[in-house]
């Protein structure tokens, strides 16, 4: 571990839904030898053997800055073929990178709708999404950030709380209780540094049923900028963004919902850090689950798989598609462009790697996956909290229309929406205070069958977002 990294006492993950290195961070600088960009000359093939090739829509209105619109696909399937334009399994030669728009538009085809395959392919430049690319700018981008597994998002999720998926690759059918051990609970075994789970609406982590008896340090995002405010955040904190528009618009970044709402969450989680009282002992790390089926060309390598035994159809055997990294931290050198020390990429057990190196009570590796992941201790490099960054950053204004928002209630929901649905269905009522005691009697029902949601509550966002509120609202609250 560098020296600096003992010198962070707080570390803050906020992970993001569904974008690709290339769609966010493509055009951050030139592409070189030291940023693996892109040149603008990056295609795939269409229709009638068509070269699709990267582009940008200038501006910052509502329609470009949902694109792709409508969602693409992001089960393991769906990024097989987007990875070497097939659903070939394994064995599996270098990634192609080349079906990323032939699988949009089956997609489109499947649904009876004429998708356009140029969405999948589309990236923005800087000045459209301004609080990620400064802060990259002013201290670390990772162009090396690879998604833990080719999967959906909750596979890559669970492997940034627990280093496994156990074996599953996509969010749907459900499998609760999903038992594996956490980096949290290594936390509460170690007694003495603390953490949190910061969320707007739900918090996909309430899966973990190992997390069901530790309700109480589940907090709403509100109360993070308190805690930063004074100083007071834990040893590490996890943030997760607004999945649901509900009294406000999803901030996720999740296509189509609008980019300019997760750069406004990106910009208060900065400023909340930066204006606290321990700004200089902090390290933010921000990535995205998945790429959500948007292009990068960057094959993803090998993979450790995170147990010796094999799973099927797929062993986890091979990272997820190139997304999304940023490091903030006054110990950073402005315009670091962070790459691993050795072979091995960083993926979202590197979270874990950094999390066990700076807090050595937190134990052994919880996977093989996280054993040999790197951490980013490399990224500090400053021998003190110099590079203090901006007092603030604006993000982009931008409020929903009426229409929009009527819009976005009414519309169906996406794979993540769905899960966190069956999610609130599964989640124990009561699991603080006198609640404790059924907690593992849930578990053992849980295990034995899974229970389903209302079917009103998978009609469209507004209905499942009311039905998430009321089930989490028994979770934290004996009824």
């Amino acid at each position: 571990m560098t020296s600096a990294l003992y010198n962070i006492d707080h570390i803050i993950d906020l992970m993001l839904e569904n974008r690709s290195f290339d769609s966010m961070l493509g055009r951050l600088y030139p592409p070189s030898p030291g940023f693996d960009g892109l040149t603008g000359k990056e295609v795939n093939k269409g229709e009638a053997g068509s070269d699709i090739a990267v582009w940008n829509s200038p501006g910052t209105d509502n329609v470009t800055m949902t694109i792709p619109d409508p969602d693409p696909g992001e089960l393991w399937s769906d990024i097989n073929a987007q990875l070497f334009g097939d659903k070939a399994t394994s064995p599996w030669p270098a990634a192609s990178m080349s079906g990323f728009a032939l699988n949009y538009l089956a997609q489109g085809a499947a649904a009876g709708k004429q998708y356009d395959a140029r969405k999948v392919m589309h990236y923005f430049k800087p000045d459209q999404v301004p609080v990620l690319s400064k802060l990259a700018r002013q201290f670390a981008v990772c162009d090396r950030w690879f998604a833990s597994a080719p999967c959906q998002t909750w596979p890559n999720r669970f492997f940034i709380h627990t280093g496994t998926a156990l074996g599953y690759e996509n969010n749907s059918p459900p499998h609760f209780p999903y038992t594996m051990e956490t980096i949290f609970n290594r936390f509460e075994l170690a007694g003495d540094i603390d953490w949190r789970i910061y969320f707007h609406d739900i918090a996909q982590s309430k899966t973990l049923s190992k997390l069901w008896l530790l309700a109480e340090k589940f907090r709403f995002f509100e109360e993070f900028k308190k805690d930063a405010a004074l100083g007071e955040l834990p040893a590490y904190s996890f943030i997760e963004p607004r999945y649901f528009a509900d009294f406000a618009m999803p901030n996720d970044q999740h296509p189509p919902h609008n980019v300019t709402l997760g750069e406004q969450l990106i910009a208060d989680v900065y400023n909340s850090l930066r204006n606290g009282k321990a700004w200089t002992k902090t390290l933010l790390i921000i990535t995205y689950d998945e790429h959500g089926g948007c292009f990068d060309h960057v094959s993803p390598p090998s993979a450790v798989p995170p147990s010796t035994i094999a799973t099927a159809p797929f062993n986890f055997d091979r990272y997820g598609v190139r997304v999304p990294a940023v490091l903030v931290s006054p110990y950073i050198q402005q315009s670091t462009v962070l790459r691993p020390p050795g072979d091995a990429p960083y993926d979202h057990t590197s979270v874990i790697a950094t999390l066990r190196a700076r807090f050595p009570q937190l134990g052994p590796p919880l996977t093989d996956r996280d054993s040999g992941a790197p951490n980013v201790g490399n990224a500090l490099t400053l021998a003190g909290p110099t590079n203090m960054g901006p007092d603030w950053i604006e993000a982009l204004p931008y409020a929903a229309s009426p229409t929009a928002v009527a819009n976005t209630h009414s519309s169906p929901l996406n794979g993540m929406q769905e899960g966190l649905v069956s999610l609130a269905a599964n989640l124990p009522t009561a699991a603080v205070g006198v609640g404790k005691v059924a907690v593992p009697e849930h578990v053992a029902a849980v295990r034995l069958q899974n229970y389903e949601p209302p079917p009103e509550a998978l009609e469209n966002v507004q209905k499942a977002s009311a039905y998430v509120r009321q089930e989490l609202g028994r979770f934290f609250r004996p009824v």
